[in-house]
């Protein structure tokens, strides 16, 4: 971790090289951060970008102190940025309202066909043992120390692998049926 002097510096003497090392480093962390919270790529430019010009602000002032990693730091600022923007985007309507939308609203809509893929009917499938496992980890959230205690089983890793066995199990089945019903 680079010294909150030595940053500061580094700004202010070699910039260019210092953001492009910055950039390269801390970049991955936010385009992922904001692509696993419903964002693209180019989102995730765009709040880089400007949490990249919010930290050389803060960083070229001389009572600047670091307090953790510069990947941290701009992750923090990302997620802010992120957070604001996906707000803001939930306050604006993305279209005006028209008598067009309207009469549509007025059409009456065909009913919703059920799901074609009932994921718990698969899993009801896989026998107790699976069910139970996959439910106490994905649905109930349950750390795999607890699941491995629950089930008996020697260790963490014992738990963990069974619990890979079972998701492959559960993807294999689903995915015969859905070729099955793309075959169709």
């Amino acid at each position: 971790m680079e010294t909150s002097a030595s940053l500061r510096q580094a700004l202010l003497t070699d910039r260019e090289p210092t953001l492009t090392r910055l950039y390269q480093r801390a970049f991955p962390l936010v385009r992922r951060y904001v692509q696993q919270h419903g964002g693209a790529a180019p989102d995730a430019k765009d709040v880089f970008q400007d949490a990249l010009v919010i930290f050389y602000e803060k960083a070229t002032t001389p009572d600047f102190v670091l307090s953790s990693s510069v990947s941290t730091y701009l992750l923090g600022i990302s997620r802010n940025l992120w957070r604001r923007e996906l707000s803001r985007r939930g306050r604006l309507p993305l279209t005006e309202f028209t008598d067009e939308h309207a009469a549509h609203l007025a059409e009456p809509e065909a009913p919703a066909e059920p799901p074609t893929l009932p994921v718990l009917d698969y899993v009801e499938q896989l026998g107790e043992r699976c069910k139970s496992i996959l439910l106490a980890f994905y649905y109930f959230q349950q750390p795999l120390e607890q699941i491995a205690d629950a089930h008996h089983y020697q260790s963490v890793r014992s738990a963990t692998v069974q619990k890979f066995k079972c998701l492959e199990r559960l993807r294999k089945s689903v995915r015969a049926v859905a070729a099955h019903l793309l075959a169709q």
